[in-house]
């Protein structure tokens, strides 16, 4: 999880790698070379281990993380096809992956590390 995070304790590590691979997203403390573009004046940071296979293949043959957002504007639903990430996007878009859908209907759940406090149910 480096350089994304500050050390954690190993308790609070397990507390995370039991859900995942899976749609939780922890936020753990944030490095301090963090860059602002990725975490926004935020102290700390979203982490999560996806299931997805074509995101997982796509880490794997990549070597590394995937930094994203949603593919939608804040207050629009989830796209559900290629189409409709297209649409949101009318400026254009570097491509758009090939794949499967996500199986499910709710956005990942989000937990803070260090409280195990729920942020967003999933």
């Amino acid at each position: 999880f480096q350089p994304f995070i500050n050390a954690v304790p190993d308790g609070l590590l397990q507390r995370a790698k039991l859900t995942w691979p899976g749609p939780v997203s922890w936020l753990f403390p944030r490095a301090e070379t963090v860059p602002d573009w990725l975490a926004g004046k935020h102290s700390s940071i979203a982490l999560r281990v996806t299931d997805h296979p074509v995101c997982r293949e796509l880490c794997a043959l990549f070597g590394g993380a995937i930094v994203s957002t949603s593919a939608n504007l804040s207050g629009q639903a989830a796209p559900r096809s290629q189409q409709e990430v297209a649409e949101y996007f009318p400026a254009g878009l570097a491509g758009i992956v090939e794949g499967e859908l996500g199986w499910r209907d709710q956005p990942s759940e989000i937990r803070d590390l260090v409280t195990g406090q729920l942020v967003r149910a999933g």
